[in-house]
């Protein structure tokens, strides 16, 4: 073999290594994206059970009412959504807000109130964190939210998936850097604990434990004992410290006097 024909076929044998290498790497990455997307549906496929069990369709055109805090709260999810709250302050005036479709109105003893941008971004977080909480996990289907499996565990006996949430910064409130974990239960596909951090005011960590549920009209309310753990604890680790009894109790997130106003409408 001339000096010519080793040359050539060097070449060719780096030629030939070289388009396996890239169709290696064009393979791999096939493999990873399906992978994930594959993670991606049965992540979805798990939340979407967890939203049938607790109301599924009836959430669409759901119209409720309840006392948390001694406020009454309303939301009505027919075109689109509209949120209330009705209050007293200190001096017995009513104020009641009003979050519709993003568009956020207070009035006091009938008249509108005139706010800032700063107050309306805060009274519509607080209003729309109540009914967030009350109804989930309805809105875990959300445009903004970004969700990823995290793993299973068991908690008092009983098996759960772990599901990590986070928010894109479009459509995902004020509050979207905040991250959120669901524990799943696999038989009744029911939420039965959740955990987020949060960074304003110094940052925290909460655990919540559900208790009291009950079934109104279709649609599943349950109440929550809300317990701190210190600043930094992965979430994933609460579950093990709840068990242990080293978190916290920090208060109770009652729903109380729940209406379904869709029969109330029909009977009136």
């Amino acid at each position: 073999m001339t000096k010519y024909s080793k040359l050539l076929t060097f070449m060719f044998a780096i030629l030939v290594v070289g388009c396996k290498d890239v169709q290696k790497e064009k393979n791999d990455k096939a493999a990873f994206e399906k992978s994930e997307q594959e993670q991606k549906e049965g992540t979805s496929a798990i939340l979407n059970e967890a939203i049938k069990a607790h109301g599924g369709m009836l959430y669409d055109t759901a119209h409720y009412q309840f006392v948390f805090r001694d406020k009454i709260y309303t939301f009505n999810n027919k075109n689109g959504y509209t949120y209330t709250v009705k209050a007293k302050d200190s001096l017995g005036n009513s104020i009641d807000d009003t979050l519709q479709n993003g568009d956020f109105k207070r009035t006091k003893n009938n008249e509108v109130v005139d706010l800032s941008e700063k107050d309306i971004a805060k009274y519509s977080n607080a209003l729309n964190s109540v009914i967030y909480f009350a109804t989930l996990p309805h809105k875990l289907n959300d445009k903004a939210v970004q969700k990823e499996y995290a793993g299973e565990t068991v908690i008092k006996g009983e098996e759960y998936d772990a599901v990590k949430v986070t928010f894109g910064k479009e459509g995902g409130g004020k509050d979207h850097d905040d991250v959120f974990m669901y524990w799943i239960n696999k038989k009744s596909h029911y939420i039965n604990y959740l955990a987020y951090s949060y960074s304003v005011n110094n940052g925290g960590v909460r655990f919540r434990s559900a208790y009291n549920p009950r079934t109104v009209d279709g649609i599943r309310f349950q109440d929550y004992i809300n317990w701190e753990a210190p600043v930094g604890t992965p979430l994933q680790q609460l579950p093990t410290l709840f068990e242990k009894g080293e978190l916290k109790e920090l208060s109770k997130i009652e729903t109380e006097d729940v209406l379904n106003l869709n029969t109330s409408d029909v009977g009136a």
